[in-house]
């Protein structure tokens, strides 16, 4: 599968480091009787390892050529294709009999962003994920309130799920090579948010309008949503800007606005 182009509309880099595939497949540690979803199998890179260790592996890949070449490399009883776009993809249908599915994959750097939220929203079907992702993707995942890599998905992932930065991985491990260093992260999803938002919809939204004025204080960045008194009430100190405000103090806010809108749209009743 050697001679497949790598096509720059899918974000394609394939991943040739050989150490590196067995560093990641010994991190994921998969076992014959889990549901294991490959996102990306690409030319079998990390495919072939992980059916190394299991009987059966289900795979999403678009590039139907790779898909091709997939069949004729990989007997059809050890392998399901999925010939479907992992944004689409309705992982939920994968879960069976009780058991959670564990994702992993070499995500394209062009879809990474978005894919973590669909797959997000179907986070109750999944155990655990790993990826090779974009360095800095992952920095922004493993982030910390303070630095400069906290932000959005820091906060809605970190709402989800415990993230952990297990290793580095330099371009040369890629065929064609990034231009970009990469990472692989766990991602796992808690049982139950340590802090809970009443109403998911406005954390979200509020979390968003935040970040989208990171530089301002959050006074003047949520003043559509909250007054300075009423962030006050909620524990947060107005003076502070976004990327310096934690995941707990975001719930907060976004309980005290829940609060706020809930009662504007009772009287509006």
């Amino acid at each position: 599968m050697k001679d497949h182009a790598p096509r720059k509309r899918f974000g394609q880099h394939f991943l040739t480091d050989t150490t590196l595939v067995d560093r990641m497949v010994r991190a994921i540690a998969p076992t014959d009787d889990q549901i294991v979803v490959e996102i990306g199998p690409g030319q079998g890179a990390l495919t072939l390892p992980l059916l190394d260790r299991l009987n059966h592996l289900q795979v999403v890949e678009l590039d139907r050529d790779l898909i091709s070449r997939l069949e004729r490399t990989i007997a059809a009883p050890r392998m399901t294709i999925h010939a479907a776009d992992a944004l689409k993809f309705d992982f939920r249908s994968l879960a069976k009999d009780g058991k959670k599915i564990r994702v992993v994959g070499n995500l394209p750097y062009n879809i990474s962003t978005p894919l973590m939220f669909h797959l997000l929203d179907q986070a109750d079907c999944i155990e655990d994920m790993h990826f090779m992702l974009q360095k800095e993707v992952v920095d922004r995942l493993t982030a910390t309130p303070g630095t400069s890599d906290w932000g959005r998905l820091s906060v809605m992932v970190q709402y989800y799920c415990q993230n952990d930065y297990l290793f580095f991985v330099p371009p040369e491990a890629f065929s064609p090579p990034p231009r970009v260093d990469s990472a692989v992260v766990r991602l796992t999803p808690l049982a139950e948010p340590a802090v809970k938002a009443t109403d998911f919809g406005i954390f979200r939204q509020l979390v968003n309008q935040a970040f989208t004025q990171r530089r301002k204080v959050i006074s003047n960045a949520l003043k559509s949503w909250l007054t300075a008194e009423q962030i006050v009430a909620a524990g947060v100190d107005p003076g502070k800007r976004p990327d310096a405000i934690g995941l707990t103090e975001f719930v907060n806010l976004a309980n005290s606005a829940t609060v706020i809108y809930g009662s504007k749209q009772e009287n509006d009743a």
